[in-house]
């Protein structure tokens, strides 16, 4: 394997480490929900597609198969809503950081049934289409492998920085706690000894006054 195969070959592998795909088939029972979330960083171009498996091939999908699909950010802003569909797809770049949720419901039926749902959702590099880019800019093969290498390591860059700022916030996170734990450990033995105090001078008081002492 030639220098610059390895060098390829290494690359498209850190990138894999960098984005994410999420291509599954699952069942979903009328009256149910099935959720799929992922954490995404802050400016990450990501893409979804869904479909109902047609139980029927060649007839149009039946009402009772069709579903519901929302994508929403952590911070419950939509990004996509379907009602009473049986295919979608949804496009968008994020603007926040954290656990993105898609969610599928299926109106409740009887006699009840199961529906397949197909779903592909695409994250960083890997959103990107990268046969329309080299279509549409007719670029050699080399410039095309260029682009998309530098892109790859854009992705890695902007992504370490995500890493260091969420292991940043995770210090302060850890900090913060130790201060507070530090704080309620010295609270609690102050009430102990306060409680051990009075006890001890009640006991003195109440055996003084039985002469006692």
């Amino acid at each position: 394997m030639a220098m610059s195969e390895v060098n390829l070959f290494l690359l498209l592998t850190l990138v894999s480490m960098f984005s994410f795909v999420n291509s599954l088939r699952f069942d979903l029972q009328s009256g149910g929900t099935k959720c799929i979330s992922e954490d995404i960083k802050s400016n990450a171009m990501t893409v979804g597609k869904y479909s109902v498996v047609n139980p029927n091939e060649g007839y149009p999908v039946p009402d009772d198969y069709k579903l519901t699909v929302r994508v929403s950010s952590p911070y419950g802003n939509n990004y996509h809503y379907g009602d009473h569909v049986d295919s979608g797809n949804f496009a968008f770049t994020a603007a926040e950081a954290g656990d993105y949720t898609a969610c599928f419901w299926a109106a409740e039926h009887k006699p009840p049934t199961t529906v397949t749902v197909e779903f592909e959702w695409k994250t960083g590099v890997a959103a990107k289409d990268w046969s329309n880019v080299a279509k549409k800019g007719q670029v050699e093969v080399m410039e095309f492998e260029l682009k998309k290498l530098y892109d790859t390591v854009a992705s890695i860059h902007d992504e370490m920085f995500y890493l260091r700022e969420r292991e940043e916030e995770m210090q302060e996170l850890n900090r913060a706690t130790n201060s507070k734990m530090t704080i309620f450990s010295f609270l609690s033995l102050l009430v102990c000894l306060s409680v051990a105090g009075l006890q001890l001078w009640h006991l003195k008081t109440f055996f003084e006054r039985k002469k006692l002492l």
